[in-house]
């Protein structure tokens, strides 16, 4: 059956295209397992709090907007009354009654791992004609602002606001840069979510072709329920499909996990370390039910996410056996006013067989970040470029886990805390960062399950590279501050050279060195190019990304092999193959277009024909 929903609508209608409901919530609330929800042109105020799901990928409860429309999904309501205070600040007092179950205005932005630099931060935000200002917390900051020194984006840091709450309510004080807001869209966040269900297990849900904006989000740590601006809670088999997802405080998706395995429990109790607190969380999880049957499974594709301040994706435990493909997420953590250990375009913990591809990854700090557990995974044909933390951080895993056929094109590609990997076929013209983690013990699983197989720390190592073209000359970091890493075990370099003293050895073969960069010491046969000058660039226009290289001919020529589950062997720690999630082997036989390469000489990077100048890789 399918249900209709307008702005033109009444709640007392029955959902027919005649008589369309006026709210998605409404809809929501009568659909059932097959029904189909398409919701019309127009802006939706509220909390979309589906109450049940569907029972099987064929009997799913689907919410689309309706093909060819503009519907969006905003938790955001449009503030009047602006009284003019002083210079360009104007200011609204607003009652207690205004907000719903939560004041974003009175809550704090708090959890585990997360650092707030020395000042509070609140969950809500103020948005002039759709972009939102920078949160202060003294009203001389909105008198008299000043660029926001670690801003990516220094001018817009100027537009500020700062608020109070007392028992007349809150009142919002903000630099409209000589704009009269009572002429302007104003708009502030005042619901924690635009969709997001209340309990765990609504199951077979599709989200579609939404716009969806403007979420008061907490710090979603992987200790604690992890809400977005759209978040499946402790789920599975959801489709997010075709939506744009912007300015959530913290989260545009979360595929995460549940509140009842604990939430912040390293706040509530900081006399135990981080680490072992997670592993209590994993193994409550475990008990709770935490299985391929039950959690993950979900299908995250072709969306649009930017202007999040934590995280594009974000999921711990609750992302196992996912894809997430053909995502274009960029500007994330960009005001940059807080950070902590949970942030990237993409962070996943316990990416168990998740299939990363076809991605675009920038301007987001940390591209992606595969903290604990990822193995079956494979990371495939994504776009990362101008993150100025590193591309890809492999943190804690012990594999098998495999990076294919990517280009890693920002000034670190490749932060490696791990073992048990694979990187074949990319293009990596960032340094690589190498460091053995001793001082944690993290787990590792049986073969395409959940269900724990032993626990390891990390001594460094037992990861293969073939078939990759290492680039260096990386200029270094001259813009704004960043918050990198700065912690002496980090052994870098362009190339292979940071893991010449490595605990477990590495693999390599066919592997190409050009611009100074350097192979590992004990590979068979390297190939060095002299030729200086050899930096690809990139060019984007009109929303397409092209890369300009001159290609050295020797990619083509150099010596090596088709990579196949069997070259790859079996890792260290887990004992396992490099396999597809179905367990049948692997052949890396395509490349970064999908286009067919060469068995018996496949060539190196990522680009079976090798000979072109200017590529459009987005």
């Amino acid at each position: 059956m399918e249900f209709h929903v307008s702005p033109t609508g009444f709640e007392a209608n029955d959902g027919t295209a005649d008589r369309p409901y006026r709210t998605i919530s409404a809809a929501a609330n009568v659909a059932q397992p097959g029904d189909t929800i398409t919701v019309h042109a127009g802006t939706y105020r509220e909390r979309v709090t589906p109450p049940r799901g569907g029972t099987s990928d064929s009997r799913r409860i689907t919410y689309q907007a309706a093909p060819g429309e503009i519907a969006v999904i905003k938790g955001s309501e449009i503030v009047r009354g602006w009284q003019h205070h002083a210079g360009n600040v104007w200011m609204v007092t607003l009652p207690r009654h205004f907000f719903g179950a939560i004041n974003p205005y009175e809550e704090l932005i708090a959890g585990d791992w997360f650092t707030d630099l020395g000042r509070p931060h609140h969950t809500g935000e103020i948005y002039l004609n759709g972009k939102s200002l920078r949160e202060t917390n003294q009203l001389e900051q909105v008198l008299h602002p000043e660029p926001f020194p670690l801003s990516r984006d220094p001018e817009a840091s100027t537009w500020t606001w700062c608020c109070t709450t007392d028992e007349r309510g809150t009142t919002l004080q903000a630099n409209f840069h000589g704009l009269n807001p009572n002429e302007q869209l104003v708009e502030i966040n005042v619901r924690d979510s635009c969709f997001y269900p209340d309990q765990p297990g609504r199951d077979f849900i599709t989200v579609r072709g939404f716009r969806m904006c403007h979420a008061a989000t907490q710090w979603a740590a992987p200790t604690a329920e992890q809400i977005g601006l759209i978040g499946t809670h402790w789920s599975k088999g959801w489709i997010i499909e075709d939506n744009v997802i912007s300015d959530s405080k913290c989260t545009g998706i979360t595929l995460g996990k549940d509140r009842a395995s604990g939430h912040n429990v390293w706040s509530a109790d900081p006399a135990i370390d981080g680490a072992i607190h997670y592993n209590q969380v994993i193994e409550r999880a475990l008990a709770g039910g935490w299985s391929r049957d039950r959690i993950g499974s979900h299908l995250v594709r072709r969306n649009v996410i930017f202007n999040c301040e934590q995280a594009g994706i974000c999921g711990s435990l609750g992302a196992g056996f996912s894809q997430i493909i053909g995502n274009h997420i960029y500007n994330i953590w960009t005001k940059r006013q807080f950070t902590g250990a949970e942030m990237g375009g993409i962070k996943l913990h316990a990416a168990i067989d998740v299939l990363i591809e076809g991605n675009r990854i920038h301007n987001a700090g940390r591209g992606l970040w595969l903290d604990w557990m990822a193995q079956g995974t494979r990371v495939t044909r994504n776009l990362f470029y101008d993150n100025t933390s590193d591309d890809l951080f492999a943190e804690v895993n012990h594999g098998p886990y495999l990076v294919d056929n990517n280009l890693f094109l920002s000034r670190i590609a490749v932060q490696d805390w791990s073992q048990g990997g694979a990187y074949v076929h990319n293009l990596i013209t960032g340094k690589m960062v190498h460091q053995p983690e001793l001082t944690r013990v993290t787990p590792f699983h049986a073969a395409h399950a959940t269900s724990l197989a032993g626990s390891s720390a990390v001594f460094g190592g037992d990861t293969r590279f073939y078939n990759n073209v290492f680039v260096g000359g990386a200029a270094p970091f001259t813009g704004r501050p960043d918050f990198e890493n700065t912690n002496p075990k980090h052994i870098t370099s362009d190339g292979l050279a940071a893991y010449h003293s490595c605990a477990l050895p590495l693999e390599t073969g066919g592997n190409v060195y050009a611009n100074g960069a350097q192979p590992y010491r004990q590979e068979n046969a390297p190939q060095v190019l002299a030729a200086p000058g050899l930096r690809p660039e990139l060019s984007e226009t009109d929303g397409q990304v092209f890369l300009i290289w001159p290609a050295p001919t020797e990619l083509a020529s150099a010596a090596t092999a088709l990579v196949t589950t069997a070259q790859l062997g079996s890792t260290r720690v887990s004992k396992l193959p490099f396999v597809q999630p179905d367990g049948s082997s692997l052949s890396l036989d395509t490349d970064y277009f999908g286009q067919p390469r060469n068995p018996a000489s496949p060539g190196a990077g990522p680009f079976a024909n090798s000979g072109a100048t200017k590529l459009k890789i987005w």
